[in-house]
């Protein structure tokens, strides 16, 4: 596992996925109980219907593991033991998506100012949740209402745009903080985590009475289609989304209701 691990820092993987390749690995090995170089198609196969069946993966846990086991069996120790082996349809759901009354209730139930920039920001930049807590006050131009994510997903930087409420309401926080942590949301020497942020956001979703299940992600589907609605190219919504694939952002033309509601029902012509 060692001979794993470096290999995906020299490929410069993500820590998550670093920790998750070496799990999904010597998890296979406890299951299999073989020597790695006499592992077989037939193992990996096992395994894999093991985990589905077994522990319940859903598709996309389940590719995850797939490519954890053809990354080191197949690039690290040269076993070409994958052609025959399919990855298992992934589930297609529609992202979910908040109302924007419910966004403003969500929003509206923050009484902690940190709290409701938590928020405020990941809607209105649509940044995923590892972004926001990664974010920094020197990233953002508070006076251009533009911002910078450095090294966001596949070590990709791009520009995020900030409301203007968002902007005075960034201005009035900061001039309270009364430290030298280079993070917007500080805790001690370091910033919150990505648990500390979900948690937020789903006991603000409880506490607004907001029937859907809320999540951070959620926050970024909802920027994504309402600026959809309101005639935002789906170009530049990809670019600020920092999709690399057209297709991602396309999905949420399915998700969007506002072309749907303005469809006359037939039985309504009767």
């Amino acid at each position: 596992m060692k001979k794993l691990e470096t290999e995906l820092k020299l490929r410069a993987f993500s820590q998550k996925t670093i920790q998750a390749y070496i799990y999904h690995n010597t998890e296979f090995l406890k299951f299999i109980e073989k020597d790695e170089e006499k592992i077989t198609e037939d193992d990996i196969k096992l395994y894999l219907a093991h985990v589905m069946t077994e522990k319940e993966y859903k598709p996309a846990s389940t590719n995850l593991c797939l490519s954890a086991l053809k990354f080191y069996y197949q690039e690290i120790l040269g076993k070409n033991i994958f052609a025959k082996i399919k990855a298992p349809k992934l589930e297609k759901k529609l992202p979910t998506v908040l109302t924007k009354d419910e966004m403003s209730k969500l929003i509206s139930a923050a009484t902690n100012p940190k709290h409701r920039l938590l928020v405020e920001l990941m809607y209105s930049s649509g940044l995923r949740v590892s972004e926001v807590v990664n974010m920094k006050i020197d990233d953002l131009d508070l006076n251009e209402r533009m911002g910078k994510v450095i090294a966001g997903k596949g070590k990709k930087d791009r520009h995020i745009i900030l409301s203007e409420a968002l902007c005075e309401h960034l201005e009035d926080y900061l001039v309270e903080r009364d430290d030298n942590n280079p993070y917007v949301f500080n805790i001690r020497e370091t910033h919150i985590t990505v648990r500390q942020a979900q948690r937020v956001v789903k006991s603000l979703a409880l506490k607004a009475g907001i029937k859907k299940r809320v999540f951070c992600h959620a926050l970024r589907s909802s920027f994504a289609t309402h600026l959809l609605e309101s005639g935002t190219d789906i170009r530049i919504i990809q670019e600020l989304l920092g999709h690399s694939n057209l297709q991602t952002t396309e999905r949420y033309t399915k998700v969007s209701t506002e072309q749907l509601k303005k469809v006359k029902s037939p039985l309504d012509d009767m």
